[in-house]
């Protein structure tokens, strides 16, 4: 790495106080060899200048081209899977041009940016350009934008863990191998944080590089996890709370440190949360602030500045903030509520002392006394070096069909070439020629059942064979539609007089009423009318309102948390503070009823109110005991007609019988069986409705459903679903074999109800110890599950009044219990 260049760089780096790392040397010397490559490096280990390096010394050591005033050569393109990463990318980018002498401009081209960013980035006046996955596809369906491609020389994809597992990865894949058509000589890097399985990231971002260099930095960080333990003597929740009984403590934690992050899961808890710290905070209201992704990009933007530089003490948020937003101010992280995941907990500890070389440290608080465990399997899985795998989505012809219909609108596409090129994708490499004949028609006519619609046939091909896409008013519709993030419709909340706020859901406001009040965006609102799909409201100072609920909000408990958790509970830890602090509601366990073993399974079945009740713990998660519950009841109704209600959570499930069946072995047995699971999960679930739903998102992300067009409201969540359920319809009556609703199908096993995963389950289970215990009644573990299944109950009192008064009752019941001499349990099953 000697030379004039290279030495250069060195003079950059000390001035600043810095000496380049090795891996840092290692990847440069990989990018000016021509190789591409995935970086897999920690936040805040400098791998932003690990991978920047590169195209800076290569240029470094080119001739210096003439100052020039007019077009540019683009010579990379950064791809961020956040628009609010964009602005801290392009500083971070920008910050060794001048003293390395580099005349480069850095633009940006995402949702978020200007009007006339985007019109200097179409008309090349960039050397580099930062964008998202869905910016740079949209680029190529101009098919001016081919020959600016052309002279690519660079691609980096950052936080490439963050896309690789999602539909956003497929379209990027799909675009990158666009790219590599068009600029042959193209290297392309990614940046990826921790998983699982490195090895199949790298092959899914670099297919045709199989012996691509994975570089390795620095150690990974290490992560400090303390948890802010409960008082001794205060009375604290067992299940589905917000946290805020820790409050005062959390203050305390605040109050000592300069600048802090407090992380949620959701945004209606970050919103709760700001509001509740709003009410005590003790300095200046604008020291406190909150960061979710639904806030308008404005307010956003103002507070990644105003925290970098330094004029804030908290910002409550969300993932919004985990990934690469460079704060090298941020003293403390802490995170609210169990992160479901030990990658998660370990990105977000990196926010803390994001500098090389300095440990994460994160201060976790749980919302109920359960979790705690969870937060001491956390840390002993990070200790062990267990981490989440994230397997990259395959044959998703919905994003296939979008692409191609950018590519027709970019300039048209040879079926042959472009055949080829999109079976070098790792998405598609198994992509069978009756799928691609099938989008190709879907394209062209919308598939057999819609070819006399006009509206549905797209793409034409022309007289060279090309298909192209030539029509004006579908060209809009296209670009409108590009991207795969599909959620419910939004609706814009802006002052009656002033500026916009950010959105919320269709679903939320068509709920409110003139004259409600709601907490949004740190501030409490009233609403006034919704106008053209944009909710208009007024402030309302010294006032309180709910929260804004968005749906699809839940996180479920991770496989290898779930397994670790197993692990605690079983007696391992037993020193962390986290399980002495719950020792005395573990041993309560055991006496009423039992604690499972790492390879036990916990089967407990009593009589609560009358109702014969069954409650397993798998410890394997929300998703797949949903799927579990379903099946098991279908197989119990099966052996005697019964009407079967269940429940679930992230550690069991509970199914309660309307008559009571005796439970031994043969029927457990019968009900665990992986045996027939396809057939009897047809049975116990409405399959056809599971794809209805499933079908609407296929058909917004291949261009079935309309797009919002300007200067018109887009359409509501309604009208959408009613659009995508006639086409459902009129597909399976007259088309039942559509490319799309074969898809929807598929995506139902293996998305939603995550089939392999619930077959490895019940294989799991059935290889387990089965303990059969019959308790007096609720169990600690229990009656979190119990309460969840009343949650549907007919009261007219809130669901938290009554299941604190059943907790207090039972608390009282256990504390008998405990005067009791040990039972029994009713027996024990070796595996």
């Amino acid at each position: 790495m000697g030379g004039e260049p290279a030495g250069r760089l060195d003079a950059w780096f000390a001035a600043r106080g810095w000496t380049p790392a090795p891996f840092q040397r290692e990847t440069w010397g990989h990018y000016l060899a021509g190789r591409d490559g995935l970086l897999h490096a920690p936040t805040g280990s400098g791998k932003t200048l690990a991978v920047w390096g590169g195209p800076l010394l290569s240029a470094l050591a080119a001739p210096p081209p003439p100052r020039r005033r007019g077009p540019r050569r683009l010579r990379a393109l950064w791809i961020t899977p956040l628009k609010a990463l964009a602005q801290d990318t392009a500083h971070a980018l920008r910050a060794p041009l001048r003293p390395l002498g580099l005349d480069w401009e850095i633009g940006i081209r995402t949702g978020d940016a200007s009007t006339r960013e985007r019109r200097r980035a179409r008309e090349s006046r960039f050397d580099a350009l930062v964008t998202t996955p869905e910016s740079l596809s949209l680029l190529l369906s101009h098919a001016d934008a081919a020959p600016m491609l052309a002279g690519l020389e660079a691609v980096v994809v950052d936080e490439w863990h963050a896309l690789m597992a999602t539909k956003r990865g497929v379209l990027l894949e799909l675009a990158l191998a666009r790219l590599r058509a068009l600029a042959p000589d193209l290297r392309i890097w990614g940046l990826s944080a921790t998983l699982g399985n490195l090895d199949e990231a790298r092959r899914a971002l670099l297919p045709h590089a199989p012996d691509a260099p994975l570089v390795h930095a620095v150690a990974p960080r290490e992560t400090a996890i303390e948890t802010l333990l409960p008082p001794q003597d205060a009375r604290f929740p067992w299940a589905g709370h917000l946290g805020l009984k820790q409050l005062p403590q959390v203050l305390q934690r605040l109050l000592a440190v300069r600048t802090s992050l407090l992380f949620t899961n959701t945004r209606s808890q970050a919103e709760l949360w700001h509001q509740a710290l709003a009410a005590v905070w003790p300095e200046a209201p604008e020291t406190l602030a909150l960061h979710h992704g639904s806030l308008d990009t404005g307010l956003r933007h103002a507070i990644e500045d105003a925290l970098r530089a330094g004029r804030l003490r908290c910002v409550v948020a969300t993932s919004s903030l985990d990934l690469g937003v460079d704060f090298p101010d941020v003293d403390q992280v802490l995170q609210v509520g169990s992160p479901r995941g030990i990658a998660r907990l370990l990105q977000r500890a990196g926010r803390a002392g994001h500098r090389p070389g300095e440990a994460g440290r994160i201060v976790c608080v749980p919302t109920h006394l359960l979790e705690l465990l969870e937060f001491a399997a956390a840390r002993h899985a990070l200790a062990t070096g267990r981490i989440e795998a994230r397997p990259p989505l395959r044959l998703s012809l919905d994003v296939l069909a979008q692409h191609l219909a950018t590519l027709a609108l970019g300039g048209g596409f040879d079926a042959e070439a472009a055949w080829a090129e999109v079976r070098g994708t790792h998405a598609f490499a198994d992509l069978r020629r009756e799928h691609w004949d099938a989008v190709l028609d879907f394209l062209v006519q919308g598939g057999a059942a819609l070819s006399s619609y006009p509206e549905f046939a797209r793409v034409r091909r022309g007289d060279d064979g090309r298909y192209v896409m030539t029509d004006r008013r579908q060209a809009l519709r296209h670009r409108l539609s590009i991207g795969t993030i599909v959620g419910d419709g939004s609706v814009q909340v802006r002052y009656l007089r002033g500026g916009a706020l950010g959105a919320v859901e269709e679903a939320f406001v068509a709920r409110l009423r003139p004259g409600a009040r709601f907490a949004f965006a740190g501030r409490t609102l009233e609403f006034v009318r919704l106008k053209d799909m944009t909710a208009y409201v007024r402030r309302v100072e010294g006032a309180r309102g709910a929260a804004v609920r968005w749906m699809g909000a839940r996180m479920p408990l991770s496989s290898e948390l779930g397994a670790e958790l197993r692990h605690v509970v079983a007696g391992g830890e037993a020193d962390a503070p986290e399980v002495r602090a719950v020792r005395s509601l573990l041993d309560l366990q055991a006496r009423i009823s039992a604690l499972p073993g790492t390879d036990d399974l916990l089967v407990e079945s009593l009589v609560v109110r009358g109702e014969r009740q069954l409650f397993l713990y798998p410890f394997a998660g929300r998703d797949v005991h949903e799927g579990l519950a379903a099946l098991l009841a279908t197989r119990w109704s099966r052996l005697a007609p019964n009407t079967i209600g269940f429940a679930v959570n992230d550690y069991g499930l509970v199914l309660a019988l309307a008559r009571p069946m005796p439970v031994d072995e043969t029927v457990l047995a019968a009900l665990l069986s992986p045996d027939g699971l396809l057939e009897d999960l047809r049975a116990s679930l409405d399959l056809g409705e599971l794809a209805r739903r499933r079908f609407r998102e296929i058909a917004r992300v291949a261009g079935l459903l309309p797009p919002s067009l300007p200067g018109r409201a887009p359409p509501g969540l309604r009208t959408l679903q009613a659009s995508a359920g006639l086409i459902f319809d009129v597909l399976r009556r007259h088309d039942p074999g559509h490319v799309l609703l074969a898809q929807a199908e598929r995506e139902v096993y293996e998305a939603q109800l995550d089939l392999p995963r619930l077959h490895a389950t019940l294989a799991d289970l059935r290889a387990r110890r089965w303990l059969l215990r019959t308790p007096r009644g609720l169990s600690p573990l229990g009656f979190p599950l119990w309460a969840e299944r009343m949650r549907g109950n007919l009261s007219n009192e809130d669901w938290r009044t009554r299941m604190a008064r059943a907790a207090a009752r039972l608390e009282a019941r256990w504390a008998r219990e405990e005067a009791r001499p040990r039972r029994r349990g009713s027996g024990s099953r070796p595996r």
